[in-house]
């Protein structure tokens, strides 16, 4: 007999919480179930009430796209509701900031002409480009903006920007960069890949930060210490646990799901009961623990070098700048270490990047430049800036990095070298340039991370998923090749040769990809 299920409690609702005062309608079509239950629950848990119809009582009605909104709604109606209509991207940006951001780039209007408009910074250049994923099915009816305020918001900041990147670019054309609709025609390729940034991105809220935050010290302080097998056990559990849509109260709610074994059943019960760990206080208060985790945070430091400077009696990042033995890479990754820890909002990766693409696009037309990691997969900020870049034409790519990392020192958009490597003209290392940097955002001297990949055509598609990630998705495609006798990486998907398979068919670990549950065992051969 199956044991009972622990019923869980519904969080009381704030009646002081951030959407205090709002009555809401939320249209339902082109909503995933799930996605409706989580903003319904956060609303009411935030101090808002839910109608089930539109009424007097409405304040703010929630669409997904301006055809659901006509499609749910009849334009009459429309124009007597007094409220307001908005993207329910107002909504996810004010849970992922923890306010009520402004609604003025998310108002849908009713307007007889009827035409869309949708600026949220940059994003209508690229619109202009590839059709947002709010109106792809939208064709007869269109909605717009009544108010002039925001029309005039809307230019003076798209000035704003072309006036940064133009001091960006002080050694180059002054009238750099301007819209990409007025650039050569892009692959398709790249289309396809800004049409999914554009799309609308999900982001459920962390209702378990107690837990994931606790996981990821612990993640930080294993992978410091060489021990990468524990550090991502604690990653693949926070990416189970901040994904759900419920605030965990006890470990037989998550027993069952992937990456949560008994031990991390018995950590989240610790964490859920006494509000922190031991296990992690144990950690935090012994010093050469806490020494190696720090050291481990410079960029180009590792476990083994944090270990030696922790022997040669260094205890802080002070100790470290007389230290002789670091690299220049150390040396700059020291210097700049608050800098490289400060996160990247998401408008700003966004308008990098369509800097990044305007700049390659001058120097050889058609090239193909994405910003993968985390803000390809719709995340708010990012920890850095990864970019992959290729060329249809399987050859405009080689010898392409050494004169777009020339042209971004100029413009000083990069300013610190770390690792620069080519082999594309010399056909070495699968043929891809690397670059690792530092850069700044225009009118700042904070510098932020950024690596380039330059790939040939044909390999781009294994780059781009390895460098768009995340690491468990990445780590799990490489033992599940791994499992099948193949090798997969950055450069493509290959057969090992016999002289290479030995020891990894004695005893592999493997995923069940399905499952997704890790298994020893042993291999069969071929």
């Amino acid at each position: 007999m199956a044991p009972k299920r622990t019923k869980r409690k519904s969080p009381s609702p704030d009646p002081q919480g951030m959407f205090a005062g709002m009555t809401v309608f939320l249209i339902e079509d082109g909503v995933q179930s799930l996605r409706l239950q989580i903003w319904k629950q956060k609303l009411v848990q935030m101090g808002a009430k839910v109608e089930t119809q539109l009424s007097e009582k409405v304040s703010h009605v929630f669409a997904i796209s301006s055809d659901a909104l006509f499609h749910h709604v009849d334009d009459d109606r429309l124009a007597r509701f007094k409220g307001h209509v908005l993207l329910y991207q107002w909504l996810e940006e004010s849970l992922a900031a923890g306010e009520k951001v402004s609604e003025d780039f998310y108002i849908l209007k009713v307007d007889p002409e009827g035409f869309d408009i949708f600026d949220k910074s940059l994003k209508a250049k690229l619109a202009n480009r590839n059709s947002s994923s709010y109106d792809e099915h939208s064709h007869c009816k269109r909605i717009k903006s009544s108010h002039e305020e925001k029309k005039q918001t809307n230019e003076e900041k798209k000035g704003d920007i072309e006036t940064n990147s133009v001091s960006w670019a002080s050694n180059t054309e002054p009238h750099f960069p301007s819209s990409l609709t007025n650039s050569p025609e892009i692959s398709s390729t790249q289309d396809k890949d800004v049409g999914m940034q554009m799309s609308f991105q999900y982001s459920p809220p962390d209702l378990n930060k107690g837990i994931t935050e606790i996981f990821g010290k612990l993640v930080n302080i294993y992978r410091a210490l060489g021990d990468d097998r524990r550090s991502f056990s604690y990653y693949k559990a926070i990416a189970v646990v901040e994904k759900l849509p419920f605030k965990v109260e006890s470990a037989d709610q998550v027993k069952d799901l992937p990456g949560i074994g008994k031990s991390m059943q018995d950590h989240i019960q610790e964490i859920v009961t006494t509000g922190k760990l031991s296990k992690l206080e144990q950690f935090e208060t012994d010093e050469k623990v806490k020494t190696i985790t720090l050291f481990g945070e410079v960029w180009g430091i590792g476990p083994a070098t944090a270990l030696k400077l922790y022997e040669k009696g260094h205890r802080t990042l002070d100790d470290l700048k007389n230290e002789d033995s670091l690299t220049n890479a150390q040396v700059i990754g020291l210097k700049y270490f608050d800098d490289i820890k400060t996160r990247i909002p998401r408008h700003e990766a966004q308008e990098m990047e369509l800097v990044l693409q305007k700049v390659a696009e001058d120097i050889i037309p058609g090239m193909v430049v994405v910003c993968g990691g985390s803000y390809r997969r719709g995340k708010a900020s990012c920890g850095d800036l990864d970019i992959v870049i290729t060329h249809p034409d399987g050859k405009s790519h080689k010898g392409f990095l050494q004169n777009y990392v020339k042209r971004l020192k100029e413009m000083k958009l990069l300013r610190e070298d770390l690792i620069f490597s080519t082999h594309s003209e010399e056909g070495t290392d699968s043929g891809v340039d690397t670059y690792f940097g530092l850069c700044t955002y225009p009118g700042r001297e904070l510098r932020h991370r950024i690596d380039f990949k330059a790939y040939p055509r044909d390999i781009y598609a294994f780059g781009l998923i390895a460098w768009t990630g995340n690491d468990v998705l990445n780590r799990r495609l490489r033992l599940l090749a791994e499992s099948k006798g193949y090798r997969l990486d950055d450069t493509g998907f290959k057969r090992y040769r016999k002289s290479e398979i030995g020891d990894r068919r004695r005893c592999l670990i493997f995923w069940d990809f399905h499952g997704l549950n890790l298994m020893k065992g042993i291999c069969k051969e071929a």
